[in-house]
């Protein structure tokens, strides 16, 4: 049936000016919401019961470089220099096409299970159109909907981004697969010239697609003046880490419409420095998150954004502490913020804000329901705090587009043994390329 009525959950619908959660059905028809309301008559409709259940707008994971699926966990213990010398150093340049394939299908293939319908996809690989193709098809067979910001490995300053391959890409590729849009992921101008990130946002620009670029510690280069200056920043724009850019910068961005997407538990780890979320919170902005990179942390979402909670909670009640000498009374950021980061600003940040993010009529039917019967959330008092609380084992069913990707805490997938297989063959012949260097103590 293309019509189904889900029944009995609580929902969660983070649109404004609603409860935090409510008794409500949800009406979906065809690959769009119909209904939310109270007692939802559909005599046409399949009905699912999801009494105990907690559903929630599919999570949107901003920020993943899916493309290293299948070297997951070698960089655990890697510092952001040693996994710039031995992934972009040593072994970018050993990725067939096949190796793109495999991880963006498994990797998109993991976001559904964790509970995330919406990636967007930063892939820094696309080494020859052939490349590029093969992880769009990594994406469309997982059927998760993703943004592709088509990137390439690093580059020198002056060297532009590959509008050829842009142009190529809308014309075809993505445009075939109706839940994939195309963006751009640039050097940006921390890493370019002042020319060439003027002319890659222009091109960005004109064709009408979000940009998005890495700014990880140190002080903004000359390229950000020059795109300031020609008033190219905006709402297409979405910056990653943002870490130690000024106050008056970010406040400065942030009222042209720039998003920023947080991956906190890598940039903790790593040594990106510390996350942004305050600077933005205090400026009545707030981030996007993303998990980066599968190389160092797991895909899960609504880890990155308890870690995210908690560091920020912890700096606050630092500060409360030592500028009265007291502890706080309140916490200074709510559970319902941090639900709010990992659905509706992640929509934003991929432009996608009129489609996902929420549980509303018009909207996409990008759904997740939560089994809070289970032992690790009953009781489930506060459902958002439940379903921020949330683990794999607890994500029951996933919906995207009105189409079921997990049902009964199973994904419905055929040949997963295949997928792994290739996936841990793929995995294997990589790391034979940063080996020797990894493995020094």
């Amino acid at each position: 049936m293309s019509r189904k009525l889900l029944r009995g959950a609580r929902v969660i619908t983070m649109t404004p000016g609603r409860p935090d959660a409510e008794h409500l059905d949800i009406l979906v028809d065809g690959d769009r919401i119909a209904a939310v309301d109270e007692n939802i008559e559909a005599p046409d409709a399949e009905v699912v019961d999801f009494s105990g259940r907690i559903v929630i707008p599919g999570l949107v994971n901003a920020h993943l470089h899916t493309w290293q699926t299948a070297l997951r966990s070698v960089g655990a213990d890697w510092t952001l220099m040693q996994y710039l010398t031995h992934l972009h150093g040593e072994c970018v340049g050993h990725y067939t096409p096949s190796d793109m394939h495999i991880s963006n299908l498994a990797g998109a293939l993991n976001q559904l299970n964790c509970g995330t319908t919406t990636l967007g996809d930063w892939c820094h690989n696309a080494l020859s159109p052939e490349h590029a193709d093969a992880a769009v098809e990594g994406l469309a067979h997982a059927g998760i909907r993703a943004v592709f910001l088509h990137g390439t490995p690093y580059r020198s300053p002056d060297t532009p981004h590959p509008l050829t391959e842009i142009d190529r890409l809308l014309d075809g590729p993505v445009r075939d697969h109706a839940l994939l849009t195309l963006g751009m992921a640039l050097q940006g101008p921390q890493y370019s010239s002042p020319d060439t990130a003027l002319a890659d946002f222009r091109a960005g620009a004109e064709r009408g697609l979000v940009v998005s670029m890495h700014q990880s510690g140190g002080e903004p280069s000359p390229g950000w003046e020059a795109v300031r200056a020609a008033g190219l920043f905006s709402p297409l724009t979405n910056i990653v880490h943002g870490i130690d850019l000024p106050d008056d910068w970010i406040k400065t961005l942030v009222e042209a419409g720039v998003t920023f997407t947080s991956t906190p538990e890598n940039e903790l780890g790593q040594g990106h420095g510390t996350p942004i979320t305050g600077s933005l919170l205090r400026l009545d902005a707030a981030p996007s998150l993303g998990t980066d990179i599968d190389t160092a942390v797991p895909g899960k979402l609504l880890t990155a954004a308890r870690i995210a909670l908690a560091h920020q909670r912890s700096l606050d009640h630092a500060q409360h502490r030592q500028t009265t000498g007291m502890h706080a009374n309140t916490a200074s950021v709510t559970a319902k913020q941090a639900l709010t980061w990992a659905t509706v600003e992640g929509a934003k940040a991929l432009g996608l804000a009129d489609r996902v993010g929420r549980i509303e009529v018009g909207m996409q039917a990008d759904l997740v329901a939560v089994d809070a019967r289970a032992l690790n959330l009953w009781p489930a008092h506060d459902p958002v705090a439940t379903a921020l609380h949330a683990d794999i084992a607890n994500i029951e069913a996933v919906m995207v587009a009105g189409t079921w990707r997990k049902r009964d805490h199973a994904l419905l997938t055929s040949r997963l043994d295949e997928v792994k297989n290739r996936l841990r063959e793929s995995g294997e012949r990589l790391l034979r390329s940063i080996e020797p260097a990894g493995n020094q103590g």
